[in-house]
């Protein structure tokens, strides 16, 4: 009933339906840092961003992969700078928010790519410097990198967040059993920040991809015929790894306009992986 007494409301003039699309450069002004992006998931994204009008602030922590990347985005047309960064350093956090700030004035879109994984077995052989660098880097930097933008994206009237997780946060793996508690962990730490973000004109929401073809997942879909590949193509419907391009248009949309009205949701990009907690 509310539907059809909306789409009765005369327009007041001048005033138009708004179509997005890539083309459009929804993203135009925008200014977005995201993390870990000069290859995989995160360039991808950086990518996209840029594509729809953002200038983007890429990070690696090696220096030869920043250039690479730059030379990549800026032969696209693509505004970028970029910057050596390891986030789980505090100085080089701050030089890089430093940095977005001096090269672009301000901060609008933030996204949380940079994750580690340094143990692979059963859960209970995992090495306490092994458990404190995956908490170090997938979550405790997370938290500190948003506690550190936000107050910039305040100032600008508002702005997006979006946490890259995955969907072992939803459904656990015993191989890689503590790499998939720190992303169980982002979830509640994007729910516990909608309140304060909110407040702020801030959307925080979430990405949770399946297994897609990266360096960093790359022993769960190098070898096709192994048994850790077959059976995670057997748990995917769609019976084939998804590509990095593949959850980049999701968070071009969640930092949209487009989403202007999705806070706190977390949305899973897996080829059909039944994953719920």
């Amino acid at each position: 009933m509310i539907f059809r007494l909306i789409s009765r409301l005369p327009l007041q003039v001048g005033q138009t339906i708004r179509m997005s699309s890539s083309s459009a450069k929804r993203l135009s002004g925008k200014v977005a840092i995201v993390t870990a992006s000069t290859d995989g998931i995160g360039y991808s994204i950086a990518q996209r961003l840029g594509q729809d009008g953002a200038k983007v602030m890429i990070s690696s922590r090696k220096q030869k992969n920043v250039d690479a990347c730059l030379q990549k985005l800026k032969s696209m047309g693509i505004e970028a700078s970029g910057i050596v960064c390891h986030v789980a350093k505090k100085d080089d956090r701050q030089k890089m928010i430093q940095k977005t700030l001096d090269d672009f004035g301000g901060i609008d879109i933030f996204v949380s790519n940079a994750a580690a994984n340094p143990h692979m077995g059963p859960l209970l052989t995992c090495p306490e410097e092994a458990w404190d660098k995956i908490f170090d880097t997938n979550v405790k930097a997370t938290f500190m990198l948003c506690k550190e933008i936000v107050p910039h994206m305040e100032k600008r009237g508002g702005g997006s967040i979006v946490v890259v997780g995955s969907f072992a946060g939803y459904k656990p793996s015993e191989v890689i059993g503590a790499y998939s508690i720190s992303k169980t962990t982002l979830l509640g730490l994007i729910k516990a920040l909608v309140p304060e973000c909110s407040s702020r004109n801030i959307r925080i929401n979430g990405l949770a991809p399946g297994v897609i073809k990266t360096n960093f997942s790359e022993a769960l879909w190098k070898d096709k015929d192994s048994p850790i590949s077959q059976m995670a193509l057997q748990m995917t419907p769609m019976r084939r790894f998804g590509e990095p391009s593949e959850c980049a248009g999701t968070v071009s949309f969640l930092v949209s306009d487009d989403a202007s009205y999705i806070t706190g949701e977390t949305i899973l990009v897996t080829g059909g992986i039944d994953a719920r907690l």
